[in-house]
C-alpha cells in the first residue's frame, strides 16, 4: 500500500525507452524506501540517473545527452508518474533523433527547462562525489550551484546569463592576436554584462553558506558519531573588491592569457580541519563523512525551503561507508524523515538486511 503522500513528493512509476542500457523497461514504486539490487553494469545507476533526468532535465553523470542513448538507437524517452502535494504530475523527457530535447509536464511542453529546475527537488549521492572534497574548486561550485538553482529561480537565471557572457568574453579574448586591443568598447560591454549577474550570484552564495555550513557540521557529527574541529570559509575575489574594479584591474592579464581570470567562476569553499586544509590531512572515513554531511545538508536545506523532503538517490553507498557510519546515515535519512529514498547495492542480501533493521516498510527491486 502506498504511503500517505500529502505534502510529499513521491515517484510511483518510471518508464524508460532506449535510455542507456535499457531498450525498454518500466518500474513501479509502492514504498517510500526503495532498494535496487543487482550486479555491476546491470543498470542500477542508470535507473537513478533516469530519475535525476526527470528532475533536472539532464544526466548527473554525463554532459552530452547523446551519450545516454541506448546503443544503436537515435534518441530516448523517460516518463515519470509523480504525486506532489497530493496532486498527480506526469513528467516526460524526450531526446529526439535530431538531437532536440523536449520536456513535458502533465502533457504541456516546457519552453524553458530552467523553469522546471526546483519543481522536483532531488539530491543524489554517487561514488565519485568525493571529488567535491578532494578535487578543485569547480566541483564545489557545481555542488553549490545545483542546490541554489533549486531554491532560487533568479539565481539560476543569473548563473546562466553570467556563463553565457563569460563564454562570449573568453571567445573574444582568444580571437585577439599579439595582445592588441582591437575594440576596447566591446570588452567594456562584456564587463558591464557580467557585473550584475555576477554580483547576484556572489551575494547569494555568501549569504547562503552562512545557513548551510552549520547544517553540514551537525550532519557530520551525526554520521561520524563524533564532533570534530571543522570550519569553512567562502573564498571569492569579490569579498574584498567590487566586481567592476576587479575586471578592470585584470584586463591586461586577461588579454595576455586570453581568458577571464577573475569573477564568480573562480569562487571556492575552503574546508579546514583544526585550521589545516581538510583534504590534505583527512582520513578516507573523514572525507566520506564530510561528503555525506554536505549532501544531507543540501537535503535539509531543500526540505526547509520547499516544505517537503526532496527525492534522495543513494548510489552504491554501502561500498563507501563502514558499518557504523552506514547505520547512522540510514537512521538519519530513513527514520528521521518522510521523503522517498532510492538506494542501490550490488548485494541483495545486504540491502535487505540493512533495510529490515529499520523496521519500516520498504521495497526491493532486483535487476
Amino acid at each position: 500500500m502506498r504511503p500517505n503522500i500529502f505534502n510529499l513528493l513521491f515517484l510511483s512509476e518510471i518508464s524508460l525507452v532506449q535510455f542507456k542500457n535499457y531498450e525498454q523497461a518500466s518500474f513501479q514504486f509502492d514504498q517510500r524506501i526503495v532498494g535496487i539490487c543487482g550486479s555491476n553494469g546491470i543498470g542500477k545507476t542508470n535507473l537513478l540517473d533516469a530519475i535525476y533526468y526527470l528532475c533536472f532535465t539532464k544526466s548527473y553523470f554525463t554532459r552530452q545527452d547523446q551519450l545516454n542513448v541506448h546503443k544503436g538507437a537515435a534518441g530516448f524517452r523517460i516518463e515519470g508518474q509523480f504525486e506532489k502535494e497530493g496532486q498527480p504530475l506526469k513528467v516526460v523527457c524526450i531526446l529526439r533523433e535530431n538531437g532536440k530535447k523536449e520536456l513535458l509536464s502533465n502533457n504541456e511542453p516546457c519552453e524553458r527547462f530552467s523553469q522546471h529546475i526546483g519543481r522536483l527537488p532531488c539530491v543524489i549521492i554517487a561514488p565519485d562525489d568525493v571529488q567535491i572534497i578532494t578535487s578543485g574548486s569547480e566541483e564545489r561550485r557545481r555542488f553549490l550551484d545545483a542546490l541554489l538553482s533549486q531554491l532560487d529561480p533568479v539565481y539560476l537565471q543569473s548563473l546562466i546569463e553570467y556563463n553565457r557572457v563569460l563564454q562570449q568574453r573568453n571567445g573574444y579574448l582568444k580571437s585577439l592576436t599579439n595582445n592588441r586591443m582591437q575594440d576596447k568598447g566591446l570588452l567594456d560591454v562584456y564587463d558591464e554584462q557580467l557585473t550584475a549577474p555576477g554580483i547576484y550570484v556572489f551575494e547569494k552564495r555568501k549569504t547562503f553558506l552562512l545557513d548551510l555550513l552549520p547544517l553540514v557540521r551537525r550532519s557530520y557529527a551525526d554520521i561520524a558519531g563524533v564532533e570534530e574541529p571543522l570550519s569553512f570559509a567562502y573564498d571569492s575575489t569579490l569579498l574584498g573588491t567590487p566586481f567592476a574594479q576587479l575586471l578592470r584591474n585584470s584586463r591586461d592579464k586577461d588579454l595576455y592569457l586570453q581568458r577571464t581570470n577573475t569573477g564568480i567562476h573562480k569562487d571556492d569553499i575552503d574546508i579546514f580541519y583544526d585550521r589545516q586544509p581538510f583534504k590534505s590531512i583527512a582520513s578516507q572515513g573523514q572525507r566520506k563523512s564530510l561528503l555525506f554531511a554536505l549532501k544531507l545538508a543540501e537535503y535539509e536545506m531543500l526540505k526547509q525551503h520547499k516544505g517537503f523532503p526532496p527525492l534522495l538517490l543513494l548510489d552504491d553507498v554501502f561500498e563507501k561507508l563502514d558499518a557504523h557510519r552506514m547505520h547512522n546515515l540510514l537512521d538519519k535519512v530513513c527514520l528521521g524523515d518522510h521523503g522517498q529514498i532510492f538506494i542501490t547495492d550490488t548485494h541483495g542480501d545486504r540491502i535487505r538486511q540493512e533495510l529490515n533493521k529499520l523496521n519500516i516498510p520498504s521495497q526491493i527491486i532486483s535487476l
